[in-house]
């Protein structure tokens, strides 16, 4: 029983953690003040985290844990590219984007994604996620290209902004829509879009095969 506690307490401090990081960012945000957001006593950051930067970190840990853990219910990392054929691997592709819309349509909150994009400024942030290799190894598989070339990051980059651009950019997307969310014709839509783009990926591909 004293797991299921703790592990309820866990999430409750991520949960708090992300809404008030976002909200009062890091400098401006202190563990008591989370701590009574989340209802658990106050050494709980320490025992899961160790201090205030280590549980700032935890949450996108925590996110990259939770995509990775959901993405293995479709994707076999350990199954090479460069082993399928074009069309094997641009239906995995097409799924795995699929996948990749539902998770941040349903998992991904605004204050995570101001979080998100913070962090995307500093210059000594990286992610390591086996999941993005994998997509890189795809679409450079794709193209014909190596899995770190210039092309094949930029293809997936702008592939992967066709998920999140329309939440991260709210003005261009829901207020010109008048709507406060999202709905499934809209979900639907940017599915298309991705179906649509990665069928185009074959054209950069130069005598590859099929």
């Amino acid at each position: 029983m004293k797991k299921i506690k703790d592990e309820g307490s866990k999430a409750r401090i991520l949960d708090a953690a992300t809404v008030l990081f976002a909200q009062k960012g890091f400098k401006g945000t202190s563990i008591r003040e989370i701590c009574k957001a989340a209802n658990v006593n106050l050494c709980m950051v320490s025992y899961y985290w160790g201090g205030k930067q280590e549980l700032y970190r935890g949450i996108i840990d925590n996110l990259l844990e939770k995509q990775i853990e959901y993405s293995k219910s479709f994707l076999d990392l350990n199954k090479n590219p460069q082993d399928m054929t074009i069309d094997e691997c641009k239906k995995v592709l097409a799924k795995a984007m699929d996948k990749f819309v539902d998770f941040f349509y349903t998992n991904i909150s605004s204050d995570l994604i101001v979080i998100l994009l913070k962090e995307q400024q500093k210059p000594d942030f990286i992610v390591h996620s086996p999941v993005f290799d994998y997509v890189k190894s795809l679409v450079g598989r794709i193209i014909n290209k190596d899995a770190n070339d210039r092309l094949t990051i930029f293809k997936m980059v702008f592939m992967l902004s066709q998920v999140n651009s329309p939440r991260i950019l709210p003005a261009f997307s829901l207020r010109l829509l008048g709507q406060k969310d999202f709905c499934d014709e809209d979900i639907k839509i940017i599915k298309d879009n991705l179906k649509s783009y990665i069928n185009s990926l074959s054209n950069c591909n130069e005598g590859g095969d099929k």
